[in-house]
């Protein structure tokens, strides 16, 4: 019996693979669990339909992505931090203040999470943060950090 799954199935396969099982598992396990549905043409249709549908989806959310990577190239957001005596920074300069100053200076809200900082930015000057707006999309946005 042909089945489509309607959740993950860890023996069988994910979500919307169509499966062959035997009559008296999808009959006693998968059916009553809603864990699936009888692959009839009508099913096979709505599942096409709804793939449709995902990879459209899919493929706006990567443009509107690629779209934002494009329009933070030319920012520069300035962040400042309190120095001391001879330039020497006092802490350092965290996603959190970049993603706040963003927000406040050109308007985009950044998720801090999503900035692949390797360490937190301890001296004055230009930098460049990599931000991972898309699995496919990574945009930059330059922080110029200076004294208070």
């Amino acid at each position: 019996m042909k089945i489509i799954l309607l959740q993950d199935v860890k023996t069988l396969g994910k979500k919307g693979d169509v499966v062959e099982v035997s009559a008296g598992y999808a009959r006693n396990m998968i059916l009553p669990k809603k864990l699936g549905v009888e692959a009839t043409a009508k099913n096979l249709n709505d599942l096409k339909l709804q793939n449709q549908h995902a990879d459209k989806v899919a493929q706006e959310n990567l443009e509107k992505a690629q779209e934002l990577a494009k329009d933070l190239e030319g920012k520069v957001v300035e962040v400042k931090i309190k120095t001391g005596e001879g330039g020497k920074i006092f802490g350092s300069v965290s996603t959190k203040e970049i993603a706040a100053a963003a927000k406040e200076q050109i308007g985009f809200t950044l998720d801090k999470k999503k900035m692949q900082l390797e360490e937190p930015i301890r001296s004055l000057g230009y930098h460049d943060v990599p931000i991972r707006l898309h699995t496919k999309v990574t945009g930059t946005l330059r922080v110029k950090v200076t004294e208070e």
